[in-house]
């Protein structure tokens, strides 16, 4: 977030609220990218989950996408009236709850033992966790003026791409190493290492975050007013809304659709990954764990480098259908390449650059449209929206591939919405979306 210096005063003032967000920005995003990169490593840990739980409970592919897709089911449910919630006692309050009680929810996993089981702890984790990703959106709009979104929205959800880069190897070891140690078998050891470390990251957001800028004892007066003017004269032209109201704006439900048709990819990625790289390379659960990594390697280089250029044109719909396209040419591949395991990890690097990158990028859109207890409910409701993706994709690839015997049919089915939210992003926007941040 540099700025270089100049004799002008416009640019001092500039560099002056660039250290005051960086200022920011070390204190709260380190804790918030370890939270939501435990978030993010639930959604993989279920995948990498699957070989040995359906061996185990002998679940087919279209139970295995159900249970998978109850966590969504339980999320969408719970996640508007959880930010509306979340708006009312405070975030550091609300965040710290729905960490701890999604932690226990997911370490609770290790007892399942029929379809049943699984389906009712899947819906309970979804349950718990609904309100997290929405909530922390609204709370980087409360802190960071809009110049600056791009690349710390992109900052919080490397997190997510760290999930697959650490997370993916990390949950193939304990998957070998520990599978029986204590007479538990490795997935039941996944669901714990995923589950207990949240008890402690919701006590650190307790001690470690602030609600608002008034209650931040560690910046100064003058910093606060500074950030707090940057924030308002941003916002200015927005005004404050109710739920009913964010909806009512124009673009509100377009971009509602465009998250659901990314979320398609997102979870045909997450979920159908590892599955596609063990069957081209016949590789055991490690090997698997570190070639999954590549695609959120790949993310995550995106990720910044695409928030920093989106933050510089201030054109965010541009840069989310790119990222789309980009995204539509990987699926193609992978299902063209399915069983050839080199070209299969170039089109799946490729899927990650596009698909991974264009999350954060597509969250700065919402902030463009609605402020106060409307931003709090609308972001949760297009979250709530989009994550109706998470149903559609695991459970209709797990039955494309059961009819089938095989994922390619899917594979291109996703790339063509993926196509589809670009064209939406380029030619269907209202002007209070196209129009660009540095515009302010």
């Amino acid at each position: 977030m540099s700025i270089a210096l100049s004799g002008t005063p416009a640019a001092a003032e500039a560099a002056t609220e660039a250290s005051v967000v960086r200022k920011v920005a070390w204190r709260c995003m380190p804790l918030i990218m370890i939270c939501y990169m435990f978030a993010f490593f639930d959604r993989i840990n279920i995948s990498f989950a699957k070989f040995q739980l359906q061996s185990d409970l002998g679940f087919s592919n279209v139970a295995y996408g159900l249970g998978a897709s109850m966590f969504v089911i339980g999320y969408v449910i719970f996640e508007v009236p959880s930010n509306l919630m979340l708006y009312k006692v405070g975030a550091r309050r609300w965040i710290a709850r729905i960490m701890i009680s999604w932690g226990i929810a997911t370490a609770l996993m290790i007892f399942i033992r029929t379809e049943w089981h699984f389906y009712a702890l899947r819906f309970l984790i979804g349950a718990m966790e609904a309100g997290f990703a929405p909530g922390i959106l609204y709370y980087l709009t409360l802190w960071f003026p809009a110049s600056f979104r791009g690349r710390v929205t992109s900052f919080m959800f490397v997190a997510s791409a760290f999930s697959g880069i650490f997370g993916a190897p990390v949950a193939g070891l304990i998957l070998g190493g520990l599978n029986g140690v204590a007479g538990l078998a490795g997935w039941q050891w996944l669901f714990l290492a995923g589950g207990i470390p949240c008890l402690i990251l919701g006590a650190l957001v307790l001690l470690r975050l602030d609600d608002q800028i008034p209650d931040a004892r560690w910046l100064s007066a003058e910093e606060k007013a500074l950030l707090s003017s940057r924030i308002a004269h941003h916002n200015r032209d927005i005004g404050d809304h109710s739920l009913w109201g964010a909806i009512r704006q124009p673009g509100f439900l377009l971009i509602a659709l465009v998250y659901f048709l990314l979320q398609v990819g997102s979870y045909g990625l997450n979920f159908w990954g590892p599955d596609l790289i063990k069957t081209a390379s016949g590789g055991q659960a490690a090997s698997v764990g570190f070639l999954t990594a590549i695609p959120y390697i790949c993310g995550a280089i995106s990720m910044v480098v695409i928030g920093r250029l989106s933050d510089a044109s201030g054109e965010r719909p541009k840069f989310v259908a790119g990222l789309a396209v980009a995204a539509a040419i990987g699926f193609f591949a992978a299902g063209l390449f399915d069983k050839q395991i080199v070209p299969l990890m170039v089109a799946l690097a490729l899927l990650g650059s596009g698909i991974v990158a264009s999350i954060p990028t597509f969250w700065t859109l919402p902030a463009k449209l609605v402020t106060g207890v409307g931003a709090a409910g609308g972001i949760a409701l297009i979250n709530t929206l989009g994550q109706f993706g998470g149903i559609v994709s695991p459970v209709a690839v797990g039955w494309v591939k059961d009819l089938t015997g095989s994922t390619t049919p899917a594979l291109y089915g996703i790339g063509c919405l993926c196509l589809a939210a670009a064209a939406l992003l380029l030619f269907a926007m209202p002007e209070s979306l196209r129009r660009s941040d540095r515009a302010h």
